[in-house]
């Protein structure tokens, strides 16, 4: 009985690689077979700050996986909140909008009430008072 191993990519080892080359290629002027006047110190550290930073890339990797917590259970548990979430905001957008419209039927009706009253200051016609005047 054999087991088959899924195919991962070698993501570490290409990150790596690429970043050592292009560092390489980059930072010090020349193809990676060329020789430098950095010492294999220098080298030793830059290599250690990329495997360091691989390290960190591969973290991340793993952790945007799902994890094995996550039962179907859980899932619909968490669906169901979800839901109950967005009724209740639903809820709060329906009362917004009404309250929405409320204040746009006031601003309108003030409106058509001052193009009114320029209406009749334009034609000579003396201005009613408005209600709280009386």
């Amino acid at each position: 009985m054999t087991t088959k191993v899924p195919k991962i990519p070698n993501i570490p080892r290409d990150v790596l690689c690429s970043r050592d080359s292009y560092v390489r290629n980059r930072q010090y002027g020349g193809p990676a077979n060329t020789t430098s006047r950095r010492s294999q110190f220098e080298y030793a550290q830059l290599f250690a700050a990329l495997i360091a930073r691989t390290a960190k890339d591969v973290d991340v990797l793993i952790d945007s996986l799902p994890s094995e917590e996550s039962t179907a259970a859980l899932q619909a548990a968490s669906l169901r909140q979800l839901e109950e979430e967005n009724h209740e905001a639903a809820a709060r957008l329906e009362e917004v909008v009404y309250r929405g419209d409320m204040l746009l039927e006031k601003i309108q009706s003030a409106l058509a009430d001052i193009a009114q009253s320029q209406l009749r200051t334009r034609n000579g016609a003396p201005s009613q008072p408005s209600p709280t005047e009386s």
